[in-house]
């Protein structure tokens, strides 16, 4: 028997879904993270799971795990002391940036500091242009010099940054040479590799993050694997990465920064999964955990994509699912600003000390204190009677620093704070999905996350979302995520050139080059060529344009430059609302992903048989805002909710990981395959 285990390693809680294979049972499981070591709550959460199950070491097949520790190395500021290696007279284009302020009007709001600092920044001589062609030799003794220099000062991290690189990677392969002679012990990250393509401030700033993050990305990869080893498991974990693919251990190393949204990712890659076979194929994904809340969009069955985001205010420029993160999710801070007006976020009580409510120490009030206040959360116990709650000091910690400053009754400030933070999560929807052309009238928002299930219908009717759809056990979708999602890998060419007969040629062979170093890749990742597949973008824009639309192709073919402009033109019209019939057309990227398929995890249906009587654990009073008040609500274990059934408010849902609130009037149906279906 082999069993397949699914890990999302999150800010308050580390998730787990086991997959029994023969049968496609899959179970789920919590553990708080450890954030000084996020593998010793793995480690933790695997033992518990192969106790529970009573399942040998030598059974577990295959692991998926996402993880924030590269994003949480940035935000927090604890990358390695990073040097930079880069062309003479550009050593500043990393500091100077695209002179764009982070806030207009604010000027308290700064840009990050370089990850690079001036003095450890080195310029070489050297120069390639734009061609690919050598305008200057590298002069080697100075890349010697620099490594020297940079050992001395202790730096643990270098990044080669040369000009125009992407089409001439020779000098910085040659520099990388030198600097790996001579300092044998440093991390070493080269611009050609981590992000082939033009705009050297993007390329260069997200080499700088991929070298700071690398030397402590691979010594918690080293502490996982070896505290997997320790359990006996046999297999080498893969990891997903920002594009909602997995990646192996060994491409983790050299490309940790694809790893920023690994978590995040592998929620939407389930939810679409999940949207399909319920027959759901637009959906806004709402994924509210203890830290933050991410959301995205999948149209038309598959996941939005970008080429570019920030990740604590760094630009990052490698392929990613479109994630919008915001800082609001169960333990985030309620709290006054100067002029005494009720803020929520973005400082979380993450997992240590938590919640007040959690009794370990929390002495801030969170989203988390306001609900189980209101008993929207159960005031004795939460995932399934593991976690005990303390009603109590919930309460108290609402009405000493919210609601008695405010002269608020207890439940309108507990409300206040959770109305606060959905009116946060309504403007992130409508930054992903209004603000780029999409109605929201056309999908279905997907609410999963230990905390999304409990804000999603307010929020859904806030941004005139008709449908609600919760998964089961929605605050393990990310790590069940894991599970439903194949091997893949990004590689990207520039070839900036209008569209004509002679650079389509061009185009097409970029992606020839690409199709076969994609498969080389694919055959080191151990992957059949029969699973084996491509997926093909290209990066284009109106001639004039700064910025580009991402055009997906079935295939590039030399009798295909018609087809593609046709597709440039509705993707343009559909995100900028015009399209500009005659004007020439600028290709600027050329983008191949490499898809290695792999066996996921069934989607069962669940039994019928049973009635809603069975389901009932209890009742409790419930506050449903100022114009219903306290209500008594009946209580259901949503394990025993059998298909084809339907209920209606008030009543509160509970499962293991996550809680479902219907208000009065509302509704909900389970599907065949269990998810819970709300009609707003």
């Amino acid at each position: 028997m082999s069993y397949r285990i699914g890990i999302d390693v999150g800010g308050t809680f580390t998730d787990f879904t086991l997959l029994r294979e023969s049968d496609g049972q899959v179970s789920f499981h919590k553990v708080a993270s450890t954030p000084r070591d996020p593998s010793q709550a793995i480690g933790q959460g695997i033992a518990d799971l192969l106790g529970m199950h009573d399942i040998a070491a030598g059974e577990v097949g295959h692991i998926g795990h996402g993880t924030t520790v590269a994003t949480n190395l940035v935000i927090e500021r604890r990358g390695a002391l990073t040097g930079m290696l880069t062309t003479r007279g550009f050593r500043d284009v990393i500091e100077i940036g695209r002179q764009v302020r982070p806030h207009l009007f604010d000027y308290g709001v700064t840009k990050p500091p370089p990850l690079a600092a001036r003095e450890h920044r080195i310029e070489i001589g050297e120069r390639v242009n734009s061609r690919g062609e050598v305008l200057v030799a590298l002069d080697e003794r100075e890349v010697e010099a620099a490594a020297v220099k940079l050992g001395r000062a202790g730096i643990k991290s270098v990044a080669v940054c040369f000009l125009h690189s992407y089409r001439n990677p020779l000098h910085e392969q040659a520099a990388r040479r030198v600097v790996e002679r001579l300092m044998p012990d440093a991390y070493v990250s080269v611009s050609s590799e981590v992000l082939p393509e033009f705009r050297e401030y993007e390329r260069w700033s997200t080499t700088l993050l991929n070298a700071a993050v690398g030397p402590r990305m691979e010594a918690y990869l080293d502490s996982f694997l070896t505290r997997v080893k320790h359990l006996g498991i046999a297999v080498e974990p893969f990891t997903i990465h920002s594009n909602g693919g997995l990646m192996s251990m060994r491409a983790v190393r050299a490309y940790p920064v694809r790893t920023c949204l690994s978590g995040p990712a592998a929620g939407v890659v389930g939810a679409a999964e999940i949207g399909r076979v319920a027959g759901f194929a637009n959906l806004v994904t709402f994924d509210v955990g203890g830290t933050s809340t991410d959301v995205s969009l999948v149209y038309r069955g598959k996941p939005l994509f970008s080429s570019s985001r920030l990740v604590a205010d760094y630009p990052v420029k490698t392929p990613m699912i479109d994630i919008h993160v915001i800082g609001a999710g169960g333990g985030s801070i309620a709290w006054m600003d100067d002029a005494g007006a009720l803020k929520v976020g973005p400082k979380s009580a993450g997992a240590d000390p938590g919640p007040a409510a959690y009794a370990r120490g929390g002495a801030e009030p969170t989203i988390t204190d306001a609900q189980i206040s209101l008993h929207r959360l159960n005031p004795v116990a939460l995932l399934d009677g593991r976690l005990k709650v303390d009603e109590s000091a919930a309460r108290s910690v609402i009405t000493d620093k919210v609601a008695r400053p405010l002269g608020l009754a207890l439940e309108a400030a507990a409300e206040g704070v959770i109305r606060i933070a959905n009116a946060n999560m309504g403007r992130a929807i409508r930054s992903v999905s209004t603000e780029r052309g999409y109605d929201l009238s056309q999908f279905a928002l997907f609410a999963y996350g230990g905390a999304g299930p409990l804000h999603a219908i307010d929020v859904a009717a806030e941004c005139g979302i008709r449908t609600v759809i919760v998964p089961l056990e929605p605050g393990t979708l990310c790590a069940r995520g894991m599970l439903l999602t194949d091997i893949s890998f990004d590689f990207v060419r520039s070839e900036i050139a209008e569209v004509t007969a002679e650079s389509w040629r061009r185009v097409c062979t970029r992606f020839a080059e690409m199709e076969a170093e994609a498969r080389a890749w694919l055959e080191r990742e151990r992957v059949p060529q029969p699973e084996q597949s491509f997926r093909y973008h290209i990066d284009a824009r109106y001639q004039g344009q700064n910025f580009e639309v991402i055009v997906a192709m079935p295939r590039v073919t030399a009798d295909g430059m018609a087809g593609f402009l046709h597709e440039f033109a509705v993707t343009h019209q559909r995100e900028y609302g015009y399209d500009v019939p005659g004007r020439a057309v600028e290709i600027a990227n050329c983008r191949l992903q490499a898809v290695g398929s792999v066996a996921k995890a069934p989607l069962r249906e669940i039994g019928a048989t049973g009635g809603l009587a069975a389901a009932v654990t209890g009742r409790r009073k419930i506050y449903f805002g100022a114009g219903c008040g306290w209500l008594d609500a009946q209580v259901y274990a949503r394990s025993k909710l059998p298909a084809g059934t339907s209920l209606d408010g008030p009543a509160v849902i509970e499962e293991m990981s996550s809680t479902v609130l219907l208000a009065p009037g509302q509704s909900a149906a389970v599907d065949r395959i269990g998810n819970l279906v709300i009609d707003v």
